[in-house]
């Protein structure tokens, strides 16, 4: 009798603690989850400017290849590599030798046809004289005319063929073209380099200052850009992104070309920039941000509040009426810095969750954490 009531008595003591647990456990009613905190934003109706951002490439204003006039050995280079060179600067200094001594020549030439035009002069007019009072025939006075007129071309030629000769003199110290920036020296001293049809290129000079950026439009946008150019006085603005450098630049947009790109179906446009730090060279790429238009009340959504279905669809995460989450389709148009506008989908005045959307499922109540 005594170990039987010690065995109901342990059984109550088991019994008893597992009551209290199983109080402690209530589970939660249905349907009523929690989701972690988020942030939520009331989506806000603004005027704002469309941008498009479009690749873009750096062209110099101006480029000249620096070629020899005339051909001989290269004796000096007189400029230093990559600096700034003003038109008219001497680059390279060819052997002048050759030159002063055609120069030298033509001048004999043009000293014996003068002295041969005096002596036919003289013998011109008094043959006139003489055929006047007949003491010469007609012949004798037309064969004196003539050596007159022959002597007159000779000193013309000669005249030419030494200012020929002083030119390929001044040829042979070359400058540079253009003012701007010029490259390295493509050849050497002691180099013989050529003239006229393989004239050889001795060096290339580029204006940087101001400085183009080239890009391409489709054709309907390029229209709408020259459209709203010719509305203003003013250039129309672009900027251009330099993502070597990290910053932008505002420059002009000066002219589309004439001719459509049948394979791309756009147009070649060309914008102008200040560069005189000549922190932009040629070939560099940039993004240029042209002027798209301005929407009134445009709704405008952070980039990280855009969710993603599998088939690439936006979606955002929307408030309900009853304050669960509901994610929704939306149409997204052009983005502006980091904010993507919203086309359809999104009213003004709807909340939103505007960053930790991934963290919650639709149906869950939300729980803001601001």
């Amino acid at each position: 009798m005594t170990i039987h009531r010690s065995d109901r008595f342990f059984s109550l003591c088991l019994v008893i603690p597992l009551a209290l647990a199983a109080c402690g456990k209530a589970a939660p009613p249905a349907g009523s989850s929690v989701a972690p905190a988020v942030d939520i934003a009331t989506a806000q109706a603004r005027t704002v400017l469309q941008t498009t951002d479009l690749p873009g490439r750096v062209s110099p204003m101006r480029v000249a290849q620096v070629r020899a006039r005339v051909a001989g050995i290269v004796l000096a280079r007189r400029f230093e590599e990559g600096s700034d060179v003003k038109a008219g600067q001497v680059l390279f200094q060819i052997d002048p030798a050759p030159f002063e001594a055609a120069v030298a020549r033509g001048r004999g030439e043009l000293t014996r046809s003068e002295a041969e035009l005096e002596n036919a002069t003289a013998q011109f007019e008094r043959s006139q004289q003489l055929v006047q009072r007949q003491v010469i025939s007609r012949q004798d006075f037309d064969t004196a005319r003539s050596n007159f007129k022959s002597t007159q071309a000779a000193v013309a030629s000669a005249r030419a063929a030494l200012k020929t000769a002083q030119l390929d003199l001044g040829f042979a110290t070359v400058r540079a073209p253009i003012d701007g920036r010029i490259g390295r020296a493509l050849v050497t001293e002691g180099a013989l380099v050529g003239q006229g049809g393989d004239a050889t290129e001795m060096a290339l000079v580029q204006q940087l200052d101001p400085i183009f950026a080239d890009f391409n439009r489709p054709v309907a946008e390029a229209l709408k850009l020259r459209g709203r150019a010719r509305k203003g006085d003013a250039p129309l603005k672009v900027v251009i992104d330099i993502p070597e450098l990290g910053e932008t630049r505002e420059g002009d947009l000066l002219f589309a070309d004439m001719r459509v790109d049948e394979t791309t179906d756009t147009v070649s446009l060309r914008a102008q920039f200040d560069n005189r730090d000549n922190l932009l060279l040629p070939g560099m790429f940039v993004r240029v941000r042209t002027p798209n238009g301005t929407a009134s009340d445009a709704v405008y959504v952070p980039q990280r509040g855009i969710q993603r279905r599998p088939g690439g669809n936006a979606a955002v995460m929307v408030v309900g009426a009853d304050g669960k989450a509901e994610l929704r389709d939306v149409r997204t148009g052009a983005m502006v810095g980091t904010d993507w506008q919203i086309l359809d989908g999104l009213k003004a005045g709807e909340r939103y969750v505007a960053s930790g959307a991934a963290r919650i499922q639709p149906g869950a109540v939300l729980n803001s954490a601001h």
